[in-house]
């Protein structure tokens, strides 16, 4: 049986904070310790963020003219455009209120994975980036918690409303599980089977985080299973010599 058991009463995050600390004592508070072979820990992205400082000023950000350009067809705030465009590998699509890029880990999302909610009181006139390294970030809580770690963020997705959860750090787990050469219960071979793991595991874990005041930064999935192995959230960034749509 599979649970999900938000941990409550982290608070806000500032830059600094020990987030392994805080966490583990949120499991504890939460009578989940000591951890267990089928736990998974899912931090959103966002406390990861701020723990590691990736809290931008925007009164520090001087847009160039390419971002004052893009900034007159998306209709956004120009410092906020100049941030996205250094977060971004490439821009796909800029129509009025949209700002599709491909960020510096590959994905492609909108903003660059660049926010702007529940920063912290205060903080209105400031923005908060996606962490340097989030399969670092979560090998380093791995470590210090004890149990396989997503960190999840919330993607839209082509052809469809809504958003839902997405891994982009994973430690301790096979993000991405090759079925490929199996068989079917009728005997057929499976020629293309991959299952996004640790995106699934963070979807279900946005059940209980929520995308508004929820305030549930982080989950605990117990009584999922799971191959043997551990891989990354970065093998599920499909190639570009294999994208269809750019």
């Amino acid at each position: 049986m599979i649970a999900i058991h938000p941990l409550v009463g982290i608070g806000e995050i500032r830059p600094g904070d020990d987030l392994s600390a805080i966490l583990t004592a949120a499991l504890a508070a939460s009578d989940l310790l000591p951890v267990r072979d089928d736990d998974v820990l899912v931090v959103t992205q966002k406390i990861v963020s701020k723990a590691e400082g990736r809290s931008v000023d925007l009164a520090d950000v001087a847009p160039d003219a390419e971002a004052e350009r893009i900034a007159a067809i998306t209709r956004k705030d120009p410092r906020l455009v100049a941030l996205v465009l250094a977060e971004a590998s490439a821009v796909l699509r800029a129509v009025p209120n949209v700002l599709i890029t491909r960020n510096r880990h590959g994905h492609v999302m909108a903003n660059s994975g660049i926010d702007r909610s529940n920063i912290g009181p205060g903080d209105t006139d400031r923005a908060l980036l996606l962490p340097l390294d989030p399969d670092s970030s979560a090998d380093a809580l791995r470590d210090a918690v004890g149990c396989p770690v997503v960190i999840s963020d919330s993607f839209g997705r082509p052809w469809r409303y809504g958003v839902t959860g997405v891994a982009i750090g994973a430690s301790g787990l096979p993000s991405l599980v090759d079925r490929r050469g199996e068989l079917d219960r009728d005997g057929r071979r499976l020629e293309v089977t991959q299952i996004g793991l640790a995106d699934m595991i963070a979807t279900a874990a946005a059940l209980a985080t929520g995308e508004g005041a929820e305030s549930v930064p982080a989950v605990l999935i117990r009584g999922a299973a799971w191959p043997r192995g551990s891989s990354p959230a970065a093998a599920l960034v499909r190639p570009l010599d294999e994208d269809l749509f750019q």
